[in-house]
């Protein structure tokens, strides 16, 4: 027997919510902190093997991209915890509700762009 579920190919029309939204950033963050541990190693090699080499991190930080790059891999990074945090205590027993569950989500996703906010303004 075929059961008539509704298919919705239409991705703009779907709206997820905002624990779904949440637990999909904890794993793009996961993978961006990846991509971000590479330059982050790469930095730390250069600046260690002489002088010239962590002359030029130096003047790398300093420049505009080098600035985006700290602020995302640090925002990437703060996320990865906060997100890591909230599920930790929902491991616990807390906040496994919808209504509570989709609050903590949207205070996870609100202290996120706030931390962001706050680390660009000290880094830049």
């Amino acid at each position: 027997m075929k059961k008539k579920r509704p298919v919705n190919l239409d991705l703009n029309t779907i709206s997820f919510p905002p624990a779904a939204i949440a637990s999909i950033l904890h794993r793009v963050t996961g993978v961006a902190m990846f991509f971000a541990l590479l330059f982050v190693i790469y930095a730390w090699a250069t600046s260690v093997a002489s002088i010239e080499g962590y002359n030029s991190v130096i003047s790398m930080m300093d420049a505009w991209y080098g600035k985006v790059i700290s602020i995302g891999t640090l925002s990437v990074l703060s996320y990865h915890i906060i997100g890591g945090i909230r599920h930790v205590i929902m491991d616990m027993g807390y906040w496994e509700e919808l209504d509570s569950g989709n609050i903590s989500a949207q205070i996870a996703m609100g202290l996120w762009v706030v931390l962001t906010i706050v680390l660009g303004v000290v880094l830049w």
